[in-house]
């Protein structure tokens, strides 16, 4: 029996990770390498791509680093994913879990994947997301310290 292929549901937060170093980078890196579907919302990605917009606008960084960056988001290990999360899931797990909007709504997009892909796991730095996620039964792609 051949075994089932990881799901991963990135976050804009793993994905700046993955793109600038930082303490998670390597870690971020080897979950990048996993055979299985990452996948990137639209969210994820204009957030990102906001990000590396305010880095080109404040020339943080040359212009040639920045079209790398793009090109790296662009043809990245991801599946483009245009989902809409349930909006009962986003009003109760608004209750429950004290996130950020767009926290909240990786949480509830994770959250309606993972009715129809068990195995999902999702990829994130943020740790008030990792803790809900936790407490939504969603497995962590990778463990932050507490």
């Amino acid at each position: 029996m051949a075994d089932k292929l990881a799901v991963i549901y990135w976050d804009s937060t793993a994905l700046l990770s993955y793109l600038f170093k930082d303490d998670h980078s390597e870690q971020v890196k080897a979950k990048a390498r996993q055979k299985g579907i990452h996948l990137l919302t639209a969210l994820a990605a204009a957030e990102v791509y906001t990000e590396i917009s305010r880095i080109q606008r404040e020339e943080l960084l040359p212009a040639v680093i920045i079209e790398y960056l793009y090109e790296m988001l662009e043809r990245g290990p991801w599946s483009r994913l245009n989902i809409v999360p349930d909006s009962t899931s986003l009003r109760e797990l608004a209750l429950r879990w004290p996130l950020k909007g767009s926290g909240l709504w990786h949480l509830a997009a994770a959250k309606t994947l993972h009715r129809e892909f068990p195995e999902l796991m999702i990829m994130t730095i943020d740790r008030e997301l990792a803790q809900a996620s936790r407490g939504e039964k969603i497995r962590l792609c990778i463990a932050l310290n507490a």
